[in-house]
């Protein structure tokens, strides 16, 4: 029997509407469970703060308990390939950070290709961070400190957390764009690199404002411009690195991903109950008071930040032959 058109298609909308039944209410019915976030990093820092931060906005709309787990090694890339080889159902996510962008080519061989092992379900933060100088550094301005360090080059000492990590790629990306050389020393982590730059052992780093702002304050350190499009809310008075290189952005961005072929439906679930939580004013609010930016948005454009991060911080890496170990 031939059906007439008008009502082969009525059959068809029919059958699709059936067979997208189980999803949505596999969808409405997540999570009925626990669910793991991997952290790449060690208990205490700023990612494990961040993924805290994080699974309770979930626990808190989603009702199941988000637990952190804490994979720390090779710079992420252990809790990364955790995540990458666990089950596609929803109940293991990973807390995506910068230096995800970065190691896909700081490191020649890893056991996964992050952009297609890892499904980008929101982004959530980011943050600018902030040139800092010793006050023994004369320059009060960037322009005035490109004009020192041309004046004396290797001179100064440009601390960072270590090989790899943003303070280091921001000095890089600075050096290559305003054709100034500074002597990189890496530390083993953020908290003595910061320790020696407020007593004077080095000169330079890029640091984060919020572990930096009451330093700046008391005057300890100086803060010459922050590295994001636009000013800081909480350092309002202190240029952006744009305003005298231009062209120059660097931010540190932090998300949530899961394993690739997680139910899309489950994704954008996640991705809803984020955006949700971060349109809470007092949320934004609350945020901005430690220099942090909200990052609402579609999967599709979190995994554009992911691609367009990796492109530019591989052609820095690249140019500076950064080596995971310096």
């Amino acid at each position: 029997m031939k059906l007439p058109r008008r009502s082969f298609l009525h059959l068809a909308a029919g059958a699709a509407a059936l067979l997208a039944i189980p999803h949505i209410a596999r969808a409405q019915a997540y999570p009925t469970r626990p669910v793991r976030m991997v952290v790449g990093f060690p208990a205490g820092g700023s990612q494990d703060i961040i993924g805290r931060l994080v699974g309770q906005w979930l626990s808190e709309r989603l009702g199941q308990q988000f637990v952190i787990e804490n994979r720390a090694g090779d710079a992420g890339n252990v809790g990364a390939e955790a995540v990458v080889r666990a089950p596609t159902d929803g109940y293991t996510l990973l807390l995506v950070g910068s230096n995800h962008a970065v190691n896909a080519t700081l490191y020649d061989k890893l056991n996964f290709n992050f952009i297609r092992d890892i499904a980008p379900v929101a982004g959530v933060l980011r943050t600018p961070s902030v040139l800092l100088v010793n006050p023994s550094v004369p320059a009060k301005t960037v322009s005035e400190f490109i004009a020192y360090v041309k004046a004396t080059p290797r001179k100064l000492n440009m601390a960072s957390a270590g090989c790899g990590t943003p303070p280091h790629l921001q000095g890089e990306l600075f050096k290559l764009a305003a054709g100034v050389d500074m002597l990189h020393v890496p530390y083993r982590g953020g908290g003595p690199a910061f320790i020696d730059l407020v007593g004077g052992q080095v000169q330079v780093s890029f640091g984060s404002v919020p572990q930096s702002i009451e330093h700046i304050k008391a005057g300890r350190l100086r803060a010459l411009a922050v590295t994001g499009a636009t000013r800081s809310e909480v350092l309002p008075d202190v240029p952006t690195m744009g305003e005298f290189v231009p062209g120059f952005e660097a931010t540190v961005w932090f998300g949530v991903g899961a394993p690739k072929s997680t139910p899309a439906e489950i994704i954008q679930r996640l991705n809803n109950e984020f955006n949700a939580a971060l349109a809470d004013l007092n949320a934004r609010a609350r945020l901005a008071e430690l220099g942090l930016t909200v990052t609402t948005g579609s999967p599709a454009d979190f995994g554009k930040l992911i691609a367009d991060e990796t492109e530019k911080w591989g052609k820095v890496v690249r140019a500076a032959n950064i080596k995971p170990e310096c």
